[in-house]
This record gives C-alpha cells, structure tokens and sequence, in this order.
C-alpha cells in the first residue's frame, strides 16, 4: 500500500527503532504500521518525516499520534480480524486505517466537519470499504450499534466515560487516556467480563482533550 520507496524504508525503520524497540510484540500491528502510507494522513507537508518519533499537528489543535503510541494502543485492543471496533476521534484517519487493516469493521466519530471530510477522503483512496463515519460526540459513543468489542478514544477525558463503558460488549476492551489535558494523562485500559470492569494503568501520556458531554 507504500508507493513511494524512501516513504517505505522510513516506515520500516520506524517500526524497528521504535515500535519493537520498544517492546511492541503484536506481529499484526507491526506487520500493519510497516505498509500503512502514514504520508497520505498529513495534507500537503514537506517540512516534517510522516515516520518521525513525535506527534504531526493537522489543524484545528489536532495531531496524529506519535507511532509509538498509535501501535500501543492498538497493541492493547488485542485484535484477531472479526471484531467490531469504535474509534472516538478520527483527526487524520491514520489510526482509522489501522484499525481497518486489523478488524472486521471500524466505526469512527469526530466532532470537527473538515477533519472528518479530509480523513475520509485519504481513507477512500487507499480503498477501505469497512469504515463508517459519524460526526459528533464522541463520548456518547454510537449506542445503536453497540457493542463494540473494542473503543478506542485518541483524546483525553477526565474520568472514564460510564457510556463508552456500558458500550463494551462482553470481554470488550476500552483504550482511553485519562486525566487533565493541561498536564498528562495515563493511558487506561478497560476490559468488560459480564457486569464487572477490570481497569489496568499503562503508561503516560499527552493527549488533546476530548470535547463532549462525558469529556471536557
């Protein structure tokens, strides 16, 4: 899916220094990051590496995440090919893709018209057929096509939204950043086992923060 050669070996390079350098062990995850064209999620700019270590900004106070952590919070949906997965925020549909490559379906929610018009556009040119596209408010989640066996929300809330919860089928699993966007956040992980939810704490990490009703 790679068509230029220079953009090729950058990806792979990307996923030796700093995916599996790193301890992603996830063979789909890596195998997807290392052809997904990150290039074609960034508009028209020369002035930044696609596959450098560090978050893009893509307008509106967006970015699209730093490869360490779009593979991290990939890695933690445990995917296998028959899932359906919701994404909270679309920003430049590189985390879409992703998605897309590793489940059967992936339904994606963001609030801002322009970004969702442009991922969608990339998203449709590289031939995804498994995405459907909502705009609006993400923590609300998509009720009326839950469950969901795995969310993925790409901005931080300041607690653990009960809807996106209750939205988790079972042994669903949720990937969220939580705490205050001025500072940092931990990246939460939620799994769903009947009633009851099991919540493991990663890492770190900065995030934009998530606008809605159960956001900020």
């Amino acid at each position: 899916m790679i068509f230029d050669m220079l953009y090729a070996e950058r990806a792979k390079e990307m996923v030796r220094s700093q995916l599996t350098a790193r301890g992603i062990s996830d063979r789909r995850v890596l195998a997807v990051m290392s052809r997904v064209p990150r290039e074609c999620f960034i508009g028209n700019r020369k002035d930044v590496n696609p596959y450098g270590d560090y978050p893009i900004p893509i307008g509106h106070g967006q970015t699209i995440s730093q490869p360490y952590m779009v593979a991290l919070m990939t890695s933690e949906l445990a995917l296998r090919g028959r899932e359906t997965v919701l994404e909270i925020g679309t920003g430049s549909g590189y985390q879409t893709a992703v998605l897309a490559e590793l489940c059967n379906r992936v339904l994606t929610i963001e609030r801002i018209p322009l970004l969702l018009q442009n991922a969608k556009k990339a998203l449709d040119r590289l031939g995804y057929t498994n995405i459907d596209y909502r705009l609006g408010d993400g923590s609300e989640g998509w009720a009326e096509e839950s469950p969901f066996d795995g969310i993925l929300v790409t901005a931080a809330v300041p607690q653990i939204p009960v809807t996106l919860k209750h939205q988790l089928s079972d042994n669903g699993v949720l990937v969220i950043p939580v705490g205050d966007y001025r500072t940092y956040q931990i990246l939460t992980v939620i799994k769903r086992i009947g009633s009851l939810f099991e919540t493991f704490e990663s890492i770190g990490c900065r995030f934009v923060p998530l606008i809605g009703k159960e956001g900020f």
